[in-house]
């Protein structure tokens, strides 16, 4: 399994859809962790796990950061806003020592970027065009208009274009630390670059900037000018990227030069659109992190037209009416250590000898596989699919937990829809259900895999969708019952429902973690 954190988390939810997909397309097992100083960043609601942190202008950011990667055990670090870029890759030394590989470029490379007349004068450097900038109105002389932004800064905060030298000394006074640089006329362009960890690109791909909102693009292009391309394989031979970069130029109207204007060495909060186009480096990131070989990705549909959207996410969940309930399944309404156990009766018997199921659970409760290690010892390895087809098929011998029968029955008599979504093997979790009787006592019942496979599981919304559209309810009025932080919340969360947390001290697989709604003992749903 790999552990990804990404800091500053904030609106990045795209990126994040991006890594969970390439996790599917390549069949990795992939958990993603969200830091964020709020809590309330709605990227959040697409983690696996969430982290409130420090703000990264306080001493302890780095310590707190640290400390959360060795508990956690995160293999990789990324960071997606320009504010923690240089104090990570001054510290990216500590961070592997702990073994967390950060996905950031030098410092010198991070310092060049945060400056804007260093950053021009990296551009020159390469061979490159760049508007040069000056640091102090009165010494402007390129002629009008002009722009004027701050010297560190980013979002096209405090940037604006000025027609003469009146309102160049009016903005000056304005911003505290700023450079004025000629306006050059002409189409903006982002040049999205991934590399590995040596600096060698991996997939380098230009857009041009359609519609722009607050600095973040709204609509754009693809467009694989080759160009652009030769001009960006220059900018990664001197900056030697750790990662992805962004890069922006203008395309002059008159005489056709680029110019190039700007560096981020994070993923931009475009990425997403170069990656939908098949630049696919979340894929790249997890072959890297597995040592794995990477190729250059060249097939990238060009002249493709992305445009962006907004979504809302539930972020507070507040009472209300409560007019469906949709439960998990295994240690949410039924032990399933007992349907472990009941599985190794099953195996026993059909090895011959019942005490072998003592055996089979003494090695599941020692952290060591049961059937693997009973084989083994009883030299009868060759049998193994055949024990593992008796486990899966076997006819249970389970139980719900108490009152959850009678928890069933008064929410349908109070007319509040019933339903569960549960995940694992459909011939096994059918099992499980007739064995319950659960049939008789909801009204409606997803097992995920029916659906095309595991990656219709949790936290896969799609189960979700289907159940209320099935109830045509509104999703504020559905409320959701599970034990799983690790997958059983986030979809919920996404559409806007409701969740209660069943802290199960007998579940197979017990966490330890709060949320804002948490029941101890499944009875305690009776006050719906």
């Amino acid at each position: 399994m790999k552990k990804i954190l990404f800091t500053g988390v904030g609106r990045r939810i795209e990126l994040l859809q991006a890594f969970r997909n390439a996790a599917l397309v390549l069949n990795k097992d992939l958990k993603i962790y969200g830091a964020d100083m709020t809590g309330t960043a709605p990227a959040l609601a697409y983690c696996d796990y969430t982290r409130k942190v420090t703000a990264m202008t306080e001493p302890g950011y780095i310590d707190n950061l640290l400390r959360i990667c060795k508990e956690d055990r995160i293999a990789l670090l990324i960071p997606t806003i320009d504010t923690d870029l240089l104090i990570l890759s001054e510290n990216k030394d500590l961070f592997e020592e702990a073994g967390t590989q950060v996905m950031i470029s030098s410092a010198d490379k991070i310092r060049i970027c945060r400056d804007k007349t260093q950053t021009s004068q990296f551009f020159s450097d390469c061979g490159l065009k760049a508007p040069m900038p000056v640091n102090e109105w009165k010494k402007y002389q390129a002629g009008y208009p002009a722009f004027i932004k701050e010297r560190d800064g980013s979002s096209s905060i405090n940037a604006f274009k000025v027609m003469n030298v009146r309102e160049l000394e009016i903005f000056a006074a304005q911003i505290k630390d700023y450079i004025v640089q000629p306006f050059v006329e002409g189409r903006e362009y982002t040049i999205d670059i991934f590399c590995d960890w040596k600096g060698e690109p991996i997939s380098i791909v230009p857009r041009e900037r359609i519609q722009v909102r607050a600095g973040e693009v709204l609509k754009t292009q693809i467009c694989m000018d080759e160009k652009m391309i030769a001009e960006a394989n220059m900018i990664c031979k001197a900056f030697r990227p750790c990662g992805a970069i962004t890069v922006q130029l203008i395309r002059d109207n008159h005489t056709g030069e680029d110019y190039f204007i700007e560096i981020n060495p994070r993923f931009g909060g475009g990425a997403p659109l170069s990656m939908k186009a098949g630049a696919r480096s979340p894929e790249a990131v997890l072959k890297m992190l597995d040592g794995e070989k990477t190729e250059y990705y060249k097939k990238i549909e060009d002249k493709a037209i992305y445009s962006r959207f907004d979504q809302s996410v539930c972020i507070t969940e507040e009472q209300s009416k409560v007019k469906g309930i949709i439960f998990d399944l295994d240690d949410t309404l039924y032990s399933e250590k007992e349907y472990v156990k009941s599985g190794y009766r099953a195996v026993a018997e059909y090895l011959g000898n019942l005490s072998y199921a003592e055996c089979l659970w003494e090695y599941y409760e020692s952290g060591l596989p049961p059937i693997d290690e009973l084989l083994k010892t009883l030299k009868r390895e060759d049998e193994k699919e055949s024990v593992l087809n008796v486990y899966r098929t076997h006819k249970p011998d389970i139980h719900l937990y108490e009152g959850v029968v009678e928890l069933l029955t008064k929410l349908n008599q109070k007319g509040i829809k019933t339903g569960i979504i549960t995940d694992g093997r459909p011939e096994g979790q059918k099992m499980k259900i007739a064995g319950l009787g659960l049939g008789k006592l909801v009204n409606d019942i997803i097992i995920t895999d029916e659906l095309g496979g595991i990656q219709f599981r949790k936290p896969c919304d799609i189960a979700f969708r289907i159940m209320q559209t099935r109830w045509r309810l509104p999703a504020g009025q559905i409320v959701y019952v599970g034990d799983n932080f690790a997958k059983d919340f986030q979809a919920p969360r996404q559409l806007g429902m409701k969740s209660i947390y069943f802290k199960n001290s007998d579940g197979l697989y017990p966490r330890h973690q709060s949320a804002q709604w948490t029941i101890n003992n499944i009875n305690e749903l009776k006050f719906l």
